[in-house]
């Protein structure tokens, strides 16, 4: 055996380094490779992940913030206004009355 690095191969990552990565659990990464939900490479023992698989997996859990979302909170109100306002019946809610203890007699 030589011991020349492997030039041009890419790094390998395990479910366990890449859960660390993401601060989850080992479990939720294996789960998410066998439902097909994040990009993955089968080696014959599981699941193993290079880094384009990794940087693939960051940018789908990334959230970004909408549009709608970043305007002010002043469109919030007009917006609950505008609904109240429409022709559906507003339904009043009641509480509902507490279950009585069971009597031990």
């Amino acid at each position: 055996m030589s011991s020349r690095p492997n030039i041009g191969l890419p790094e390998i990552f395990s479910p366990s380094e890449v859960a660390k990565a993401l601060d989850c659990s080992e479990w939720w990464v294996k789960e998410q490779a066998r439902r097909r939900r994040i990009p993955f490479m089968r080696s014959g023992s599981g699941y193993r992940f290079t880094r384009d698989h990794v940087d693939e997996i960051f940018r789908i859990l990334e959230e970004r913030p909408d549009a709608a979302n970043t305007s002010e909170s002043s469109d919030v109100s007009t917006r609950r206004r505008a609904q109240s306002g429409s022709d559906a019946p507003a339904v009043q809610l009641r509480a509902r009355r507490p279950r009585r203890a069971r009597s031990a007699a």
